[in-house]
């Protein structure tokens, strides 16, 4: 099949692994109606968390990835908070989430300094300095230890669904 882009290998990265500990940042965390700065250990002290990192809104990745969200049904669990991850600011997660009909929360990160933390940035092309967190998946139980992990390796890849899908089932 012909791409309309190139597949890109991306190069090694050391983020958390299963059974550590994620680290903790506290950045703005975009809802529906507001956004105030919360801490990921603030979300884990209620329960597991879902936490998906995504590329800026408005490119495609982050648009199928929400999709893919919304239409597993995977915003509407009480086992877990599933949330989400971008350089973009708290005005284009409003935007991207009033666009895709998806009830969440998004954490807003432009210095992509969450990403740094997690080992997972992504260099963009031809723009010198300019970084977004690769796609990536951490299931959090309530002390930040992963219990799943996917970290995309090539450019764009998404995660295996279906696998995330038996892990949240298991929660």
């Amino acid at each position: 099949m012909e791409l309309p882009f190139e597949v890109v290998d991306l190069p090694p990265v050391d983020p958390p692994e299963v059974g550590e500990q994620a680290p903790d940042f506290e950045r703005p965390l975009v809802g529906e109606e507001y956004w105030e700065d919360t801490a990921l250990s603030a979300l884990t002290d209620e329960g597991p968390v879902v936490l998906v990192f995504h590329p800026m809104d408005g490119a495609f990745p982050a648009t199928y990835v929400w999709n893919e969200v919304r239409d597993r049904g995977w915003l509407d669990s009480d086992d877990y908070e599933l949330v989400g991850l971008s350089i973009s600011t708290p005005y284009e997660h409003t935007d991207l989430l009033d666009a895709r009909g998806v009830d969440a929360r998004l954490f807003s990160d432009p210095a992509n300094g969450v990403a740094e933390q997690y080992d997972i940035v992504h260099d963009l092309d031809g723009m010198n300095g300019v970084s977004e967190p690769r796609p990536a998946v951490f299931v959090l139980d309530t002390d930040r230890v992963v219990q799943y992990a996917w970290v995309a390796s090539e450019w764009p890849e998404f995660p295996d669904y279906d696998e995330l899908d038996a892990v949240l089932d298991e929660l």
